[in-house]
């Protein structure tokens, strides 16, 4: 019997969720995978509230318990002000960052996600100021990792820094927004990427490369990138769309033609799921989360950046080789599909109850 089909309908839980992102603030994806496991848990019948320094996201389905935080270090602050919670009233506290302090029993499940490692991101980041706090927040995950009566993987690499951790459960993407679609794709040969500009993403970098390498051998190629860093200033072929609504996101992926996000590091990557979903095929390079979502290169292509511009222009330039990767990436988001993915975390849920 799989998790899913042990889950029988029984009587609503009620559910304190832990972020310290949300989209009503934050681009991080960590808060956007709240938002959508609190929603479909709220459409399933339980009572959902989240505890977030962030405002309430409109149309949100479930609670909105506001913990305002000023200054700095708000972080940590954050997990000092939610060990003096009263969570009591509820059956589950599922913290998706900020429980590291709440070692002693609030709830009768208490249950952790850890979203990536910070210690990994410490290998890679820039600056000593926050190589040392990304050092600082791993140890919180080891820490929250030994509090939780059960711990989440959101892939299986990210087991290197917390091998005691055995359960995976990828993160999902709704396959009821995010989907392939009959839309006609975009006329000139286009490529997707969704992050920032700066930073882990490397945004700036895959667009100076696209503007040098892709643009003078295929002739009108388009990178669009949904980022809010970009300078005003961009290379040939690069066009920047700032922020957009989910309606706009979702056509964006549904009328590129291939999608590519070369991060030095993602614990799971979203959007490479989101593309999935989608229908298009992946690029990445070979970091932790690309690696579980493509398997390995096997339902998308991982490249380190150099190789990223002979990659695009391949897929761009051959329609063959864009349907074969659109079915691979097609299949493989099965895998991540938020109904799945919540079936999962009841499961546990109700196991500790």
């Amino acid at each position: 019997m799989t998790a899913a089909e042990a889950v029988e309908p029984a009587t609503p839980l009620r559910i304190a969720m832990i972020s310290y992102y949300l989209p009503s603030e934050s681009k991080i994806g960590v808060g956007y995978q709240v938002h959508a496991l609190a929603n479909e848990l709220a459409d399933r019948g339980h009572q959902v509230d989240v505890f977030s320094p962030c405002g309430p996201v409109e149309g949100a389905r479930y609670g909105h318990v506001h913990v305002p935080l000023t200054g700095s270090l708000r972080t940590f602050r954050f997990a000092f002000e939610m060990r003096r919670r009263d969570l009591s009233s509820y059956d589950v506290l599922h913290a998706h960052g900020e429980d590291y302090w709440m070692w002693r029993r609030r709830v009768p499940v208490h249950v952790r996600t850890l979203h990536g490692s910070c210690f990994e991101e410490a290998l890679r980041i820039r600056g000593a100021k926050e190589r040392a706090r990304m050092v600082l927040l791993g140890f919180t995950e080891v820490l929250a990792s030994i509090v939780a009566d059960t711990t989440v993987l959101i892939s299986p690499e990210t087991r290197r820094w917390t091998p005691w951790v055995k359960t995976v459960i990828p993160n999902g993407v709704d396959a009821r927004v995010f989907h392939a679609s009959a839309t006609a794709k975009r006329r000139d040969p286009t490529v997707l990427f969704v992050g920032t500009w700066n930073g882990r993403k490397r945004g700036g970098e895959l667009a100076r490369l696209f503007g040098e390498q892709v643009v003078p051998r295929v002739k009108d190629a388009t990178l669009r990138m949904v980022t809010q860093d970009a300078p005003s200033a961009l290379p040939d072929g690069v066009v920047a769309l700032g922020r957009l609504t989910d309606e706009e996101l979702i056509e964006e992926y549904q009328r590129a033609w291939v999608f590519c996000l070369p991060s030095t590091y993602e614990g799971f990557g979203i959007p490479y799921a989101e593309a999935m979903m989608s229908g298009l095929p992946v690029v990445a390079t070979p970091n932790v989360g690309a690696r579980y979502v493509t398997r390995h290169g096997r339902d998308g292509i991982t490249a380190e950046i150099e190789a990223i511009p002979d990659v695009l222009i391949s897929l761009l330039t051959s329609q063959p080789a864009r349907a074969r990767m659109s079915e691979r990436a097609l299949h493989r988001a099965t895998a991540f599909d938020l109904g799945a993915v919540v079936d999962a975390y009841e499961w546990i849920y109700r196991q500790g109850s």
